[in-house]
């Protein structure tokens, strides 16, 4: 295993290590076009050259809001090669998260594609701030994005204001030699800052996740290890690369095997199926109920699925595979942005009663404690308490928040999630003791939509709580009072919060309720929990089926 003192532990080495090692293996297929590692690293270097001939500098914040795919991929390597800190913008993100994120993360640039799916990036960044039409920086009256000094779109064939081409920025770099390059990435290090990862926490806006290159790249490494892969393996990956799952298992464990890295822009699941029965993948990364819809897809019984071998059990794709034995998985493993992703784990090829006992052991670098969540103070092993964490791939806190607000006094994260370590260092996760909702692998704040709904004029108020659901963790299902003689509907609260909020923030449901209905605290405050199990038992009443999954009454 990659040690955490290694000198190798940033983008431009790791990428240079795999393009040495396995130049002209396939790195990564999408619908649109693939790339060996030294076509990835030709690729790279010429969008390096760029960002240097444009100014960007050591530490300066790029922003990236493109789909999966090679140009991500380039584009990411590319910025932190020259030591700028990588700003992945949710492709899913509503103008006032877009706003919010390219002001809070002092973007000095910013790197799109002009369409994903329906979404049509340009056109929404002109909308939102439509200053962008005239200029940027100091040609802006009243400036939106105040660090903000470059648009470059790829795939647009004029500018548009102050959006320049592909071509344009490439041109950059046109002067720009190879001995510079070299020089520019040489001064980064394992230790400098890489990327600020936005992530849904407790408070209403995204907090800025900032992290070294050290903590994305031996992550990747480590991923290799322990999901067993090899430059044999074919990664059919639906990870979003703007979450730190996307960037440390799927591209960093699959460059650090020498793998081939299969990409789509856009789920959808036949699309997803053909890719993986023409390119043969082996595994898989998806969420539950994306391995749900790939399983129940019309075309799924048809397909050659046997290339399969290092897929969960639990999988609908592992029956389809010939998989019957529970000899693969990734199950027994803790971790979050924080410590951009696993921190805890056990090899995937562990014995299956292991994995299903526990959450594996710290790996090496990381320390686990469990604490009292009300003192802090240690717990012994057996003890239930908070998880508390620190080590090498630990955030460096995070952006904009003072460092005694995010950590304790020697130097640990307190994660909000409860659990415990036994006599032999296995930890037990056991749930969240915070109100975080994570649904279809994304973590959404109900604080967020609640307080964006207190400008609804038909509530009274709402509050999202999470229901469990089989493949998508919990459903997001909202709350609501309405005001008196109101008449809200459901498909209209949905609508008004499509307007708002990403997509997948959105409720599955909407169940109104009296106000005499709720349980309320001593202050007068809804109590959540005793809501959570009136929404559940509403939802069972009426036989609602959400994703697939039919609540039904007990």
């Amino acid at each position: 295993m990659t040690v955490p003192l290694d000198p190798r532990l940033t983008f431009s080495r790791f990428l240079a290590d795999a393009a040495r090692r396995h130049g002209e293996r396939v790195a990564v297929v999408s619908e649109e076009r693939s790339l060996t590692y030294a076509q990835l690293e030709a690729e790279v270097r010429e969008l390096a050259r760029a960002l240097i001939g444009a100014g960007v500098v050591k530490g300066a914040r790029v922003a990236l809001w493109m789909g999966n795919g090679p140009d991500w991929i380039a584009a990411a390597f590319a910025v932190t090669s020259v030591g700028a800190v990588l700003v992945p913008v949710n492709t899913f993100a509503s103008a006032s998260e877009l706003d919010h994120v390219l002001r809070h993360s002092d973007a000095s640039a910013l790197l799109l594609q002009p369409t994903l799916g329906r979404r049509r990036f340009v056109d929404e960044l002109l909308e939102a701030r439509p200053g962008v039409e005239g200029g940027l920086a100091g040609r802006l009256r009243v400036p939106a994005w105040p660090q903000l000094r470059r648009v470059a779109c790829r795939g647009l064939a004029e500018p548009l204001g102050a959006v320049e081409t592909w071509d344009a920025l490439l041109a950059q770099g046109a002067d720009v030699p190879d001995a510079l390059l070299d020089a520019v990435t040489g001064e980064v290090e394992p230790g400098d800052d890489a990327l600020i990862v936005y992530t849904s926490g407790t408070t209403a806006l995204p907090k800025g996740v900032l992290h070294t290159q050290r903590a994305a790249v031996l992550q990747g490494h480590r991923f290799a290890e322990m999901l067993r892969l090899d430059a044999e393996d074919r990664v059919h990956t639906t990870y979003p690369f703007f979450w730190t799952a996307g960037i440390a298992m799927s591209i960093g464990g699959a460059f650090a095997a020498g793998a081939r890295l299969l990409v789509q822009p856009v789920f959808e699941p036949g699309a997803a199926l053909e890719l993986i029965e023409r390119e043969r993948a082996t595994t898989v990364h998806a969420w539950p109920h994306q391995h749900k819809a790939m399983g129940d897809h019309p075309s799924a019984r048809a397909r050659d699925l046997s290339s399969l071998v290092k897929i969960e059990v639990t999988s609908p794709l592992a029956a389809l595979a010939g998989v019957e034995a529970d000899v693969y998985g990734a199950g027994a493993s803790y971790g979050l942005s924080e410590t951009f992703t696993i921190c805890s784990a056990l090899p995937a090829d562990a014995p299956a009663a292991q994995r299903r006992a526990c959450n594996g052991r710290p790996w090496p670098g990381m320390v686990l404690r469990i604490v009292d969540p009300e003192t802090g103070a240690p717990l012994p092993a057996g003890r239930e308490g908070e998880i508390a964490v620190k080590g090498v791939t630990l955030m460096r806190g995070y952006h904009k928040v003072a460092p005694e607000r995010t950590f304790d006094a020697d130097g640990f994260f307190r994660t909000g999630d409860a659990g415990s370590l036994d006599a032999e260092g296995f930890l037990h996760w056991t749930g969240r003791l915070t109100n975080l909702i994570k649904t279809g692998g994304a973590n959404v704040s109900p604080v967020e939509i609640q307080e964006l709904l207190e400008g609804h004029p038909e509530l009274v108020f709402a509050i999202p709580v999470g229901v469990e659901h089989p493949t998508l963790g919990e459903a997001l299902v909202l709350c609501a009072v309405a005001v008196e003689n109101a008449a809200p509907s459901e498909e209209g609260v949905r609508a008004w919060l499509r307007e708002r909020l990403a997509s997948y923030k959105v409720p599955k449901r909407v169940l109104f309720f009296r106000a005499e209905e709720l349980a309320y605290t001593g202050n007068q405050k809804v109590q959540v929990e005793p809501l959570r199990e009136a929404a559940l038992r509403r939802l069972r009443e009426e036989g609602t089926e959400i994703e697939g999954h039919r609540y039904v009454a007990t």
